[in-house]
């Protein structure tokens, strides 16, 4: 029954973000039918289980997000240098990190972190490593990738 409270009260805070309907009964209406049936079938199609709606991950996340769109914003100024520069130091390079969340949930947070990244994409993701590429040798630093991983992994334990 918590998980289908956490989903409702998610999709509920999602629908009002992204509609800005406060104040028009119908559309409102129409926003908890969405969430009663979207709800109804995720019960229904068994999906709301631990992986389905990981509430474990809720209390690290947020901070772990904050320090992500750090990471994201200074690898921006990385390329953004590069890609004005009048002669570009590219060095594409494959290379593997260690994979250290044990979820599901943590390893997909992980792969999507490093691609969200800028100048780095998740080339594979395998059970305890993830096959990465970097665009330059700033972007390309395994140390800080780890440290990435190992950030996910704390914030999937909830701290």
């Amino acid at each position: 029954m918590g998980r289908i409270l956490v989903m409702v009260a998610a999709l509920s805070a999602l629908w009002l973000l992204l509609s800005g309907y406060f104040d028009k009964p119908l559309l409102l209406a129409f926003g908890g039918g969405s969430v009663a049936l979207a709800t109804w079938l995720a019960h229904r199609a068994r999906v709301l289980d631990a992986e389905g709606v990981p509430g474990g991950v809720i209390p690290g996340i947020f901070g772990y997000w904050i320090w992500l769109i750090t990471e994201i914003g200074k690898a921006n100024l990385i390329v953004a240098r590069e890609a004005l520069a009048v002669e570009p130091k590219l060095s594409p390079k494959l290379f593997l990190v260690p994979n250290p969340p044990r979820t599901a949930v943590g390893k997909v947070t992980f792969a999507n972190s490093i691609t969200m990244t800028p100048g780095t994409v998740t080339v594979d993701l395998r059970e305890d490593e993830i096959l990465v590429h970097g665009l330059t040798e700033d972007l390309a630093d395994v140390e800080s990738i780890r440290d990435m991983g190992e950030r996910v992994a704390r914030a999937e334990r909830g701290g």
